[in-house]
């Protein structure tokens, strides 16, 4: 196919995304209809690349795509392996929040306690969740627990260290003018602090829980025996099956997109919404 006869196929997503861009005092319109527009502009240029041979023959086109998302939406293993990511992932990050968020708490308020942990925290923030495949493999075997510890260890680090910054970056006006009307200890730090940080501390869960769900999705391409990572993996292998694995690449964006709005309903809590600018 000839650039005249290929670009057309632009056109459409094109003016699609203009009349939406321009019309922005419909808050809906542009808060659905914006990200709807990109998208479009965005399958057409893949069309286009794909329809004048500018990637490897064996790319997917949307099309393909969507038939091959259609064949993983009948059979059972989508689900089954959705299910599977999706527990690694609740209990991985439940269990990083239960734990991070008052450990953050304790070390970024206390001095010595920063002290004594900021060091240790800082070391091993920075080692891969994905270089730990093969002693949670060792550890845990292959399956679930093995999956449950990389989400932990993946969580764990951005929602502690976001918690800490959360408190000791807490302005010293808030603090004092409470100990002026005799707030101490405990109840300084349940009517003060602890509200202070709520915002940066929900931020620190939403970047958690995106990094947890890209870490889960890799890990299960080398050390698990299901889930979506394992899905690619094994479509990839299955015949090089390449519509398979970018309609399952679109199914872990859109369940992506799904848990961040779930994470962002904190937000709009009466205790950390004061927290936020109003746009």
């Amino acid at each position: 196919m000839t650039l005249s006869v290929a670009w057309p196929l632009l056109v459409p997503p094109v003016v699609v995304s203009y009349v939406l861009l321009t019309r922005r005092r419909n808050g809906v319109l542009q808060r659905v209809g914006l990200p709807v527009g990109v998208a479009l502009v965005g399958l057409a240029a893949w069309q286009l690349v794909c329809a004048l041979g500018w990637i490897d023959a064996d790319t997917p086109t949307p099309g393909q795509t969507s038939l091959a998302l259609l064949e993983l939406a009948r059979s059972n293993r989508l689900w089954s392996d959705s299910i599977a990511s999706l527990y690694r992932v609740t209990w991985g990050f439940f269990l990083a929040a239960g734990i991070g968020i008052p450990l953050g708490l304790w070390v970024g308020w206390s001095t010595r306690t920063f002290a004594a942990f900021n060091p240790i925290i800082q070391g091993l923030r920075p080692i891969s969740p994905i270089a730990w495949i093969p002693f949670a493999i060792l550890w845990f075997g292959i399956g679930d627990r093995a999956g449950i510890f990389l989400i932990f260890y993946a969580a764990f680090f951005p929602i502690t260290v976001g918690t800490m910054a959360a408190v000791r970056n807490i302005s010293l006006v808030h603090q004092r003018s409470a100990m002026n009307f005799g707030l101490r200890g405990p109840e300084l730090f349940r009517r003060v602090v602890l509200p202070a940080s709520m915002p940066q501390i929900i931020t620190s869960l939403r970047i958690a829980l995106g990094v947890a769900w890209l870490v889960i999705v890799a890990a299960e391409m080398v050390g698990m025996d299901s889930g979506l990572g394992y899905l690619v993996n094994d479509a990839r292998n299955m015949g090089k099956r390449y519509d398979l694995v970018a309609a399952t690449m679109i199914v872990i964006g859109a369940i992506g997109i799904v848990l961040d709005l779930l994470i962002r309903r904190l937000e709009h809590f009466d205790e950390v919404r004061w927290g936020y600018v109003q746009r």
